[in-house]
């Protein structure tokens, strides 16, 4: 049987994970933490502007899983806020056991709190993953979902400090870049001044140092947005964000608030002694970042070379997915990814062709889009994104953004591809 190994167990690794399982393969996730979904646990946004659209196309794919989970726990749906419609808002205190207890019912072998720290290799052909106590994971087929962000150094170098958030490197270690490992140079993205990385975009407050006014609108709305300060406006803040979506001029003119389990504040740090002073924060307090005052996490600082079927250049036997494929941003595009690779990595290891996915479905362009804006310096700059920004510009311009699931449904069907991803192929 193909043995698959999958390093990190963010989004894209959960989603690679189960597309490799149904494929045939065994299956093992390899995490340097103690929980699965990674940024996943702080994020909570889903099937805002053309994210609905890639979400139904990866269910009539095959990939529903995980979209059913996210679904199943959404404590508010259908929301608008700022530039943004139809929004889901999972519960961020409930996802992560729903995806472990659905991953172990399907017989995929779970190691957490095992970080991977090196490669055996032969001939371009990956052997193995080391990890830090020594041992060796054998397998057939890899797949890299580390993400980009960490260690701390980098927070440090490129941002303003460790800020001490969700992916925990003082306690886990800092994450591998497997490629880098394996001979292949990463890709590093870049902000609009040309220095390197971006900002994680949003913070988490707790929602008890809300006052009850917010609390009560949040539980009731999901949204709450209220005006900042004249004198404490600052629009060149917008361009630190790895999520361009949310660089609006309303995300710099209001505080965003959104219900999540905690409340997901819409910028990438904000002063505590500022945040305080508008009615209803006077009690405010970060969840994570702790440090968010002043900072957070760096990201985009190691994405592969790949094709658009998510294979790594120069590797004979490693493919990635999430934000280690590329500049992409968010939880629907880490799944998009990671359910390609996964169910990729079982056709290589068979001889198949591998399947790339129509320019016409939107996974399928954002995968190619992205991977030809990337090779020049304006398309490292960018982000990509069914969200938001210059992607979902492209989705209305190219009329393939939709809310009509029977539309969705049948263009899948046309192309042959319905629950491709549910095919056994071992």
């Amino acid at each position: 049987m193909t043995k698959v190994i999958i390093i990190g167990g963010g989004w894209a690794g959960c989603s690679a994970a189960l597309a490799a399982k149904k494929a045939g393969a065994e299956v093992t996730l390899i995490e340097r933490t103690d929980m699965l979904i990674g940024l996943g646990n702080v994020g909570g946004i889903m099937r805002n502007n053309g994210r609905y659209t890639a979400a139904e196309e990866n269910i009539y794919l095959g990939a529903s899983e995980l979209f059913q989970i996210t679904d199943n726990t959404a404590r508010h749906k259908n929301i608008d806020f700022p530039g943004h419609k139809h929004a889901s808002l999972y519960d961020v205190t409930k996802v992560e056991p729903e995806v472990r207890k659905l991953l172990i019912e399907k017989g995929i072998n779970i190691m957490l709190i095992s970080r991977a720290n090196d490669i055996v290799i032969e001939d371009r052909k990956i052997k193995g993953i080391v990890l830090a106590d020594g041992s060796v994971i054998e397998g057939d087929v890899f797949i890299e979902t580390t993400g980009s962000t960490g260690p701390m150094g980098n927070c440090t170098r490129y941002g303003n400090g460790c800020a001490m958030c969700i992916l925990r490197c003082p306690s886990f270690g800092p994450r591998i870049s497997i490629s880098m490992r394996a001979g292949v140079e990463d890709i590093l993205g870049q902000r609009g001044d040309g220095s390197y990385g971006a900002f994680s975009g949003s913070c988490e407050l707790s929602k008890d140092s809300l006052s009850k006014e917010i609390r009560e609108k949040l539980d009731s709305d999901g949204v709450v947005i209220l005006p900042v300060p004249q004198e404490d406006i600052n629009l060149e803040k917008l361009d630190l964000k790895v999520c361009q979506q949310y660089s609006l001029k309303e995300f710099s003119e209001n505080i965003i608030l959104l219900d999540t389990g905690h409340i997901k504040l819409m910028t990438p740090f904000y002063p505590l002694e500022k945040l305080r002073k508008i009615q209803g924060l006077e009690r405010a307090r970060y969840e994570d970042p702790y440090a968010g005052g002043k900072g957070n996490s760096i990201r985009y600082l190691s994405i592969a070379p790949r094709n658009n079927a998510l294979k790594v250049n120069g590797v004979d036997n490693l493919l990635c997915a999430g934000e280690k494929a590329g500049l992409f941003v968010g939880h629907t595009e880490a799944i998009s990814t990671g359910s390609l690779a996964g169910h990729n990595s079982v056709r290589l290891s068979l001889g198949m062709p591998l399947l790339e996915l129509p320019r016409n479905t939107v996974i399928g362009d954002i995968i190619a889009f992205a991977n030809e804006e990337i090779k020049n310096k304006v398309g490292l700059k960018k982000r990509y994104t069914f969200a938001g920004s210059i992607f979902f510009d492209r989705m209305k311009e190219k009329g393939t953004y939709s809310i009509d699931t029977d539309e969705i449904k049948r263009k899948i069907e046309r192309l042959d591809l319905l629950n491709i991803y549910n095919e056994r192929l071992v």
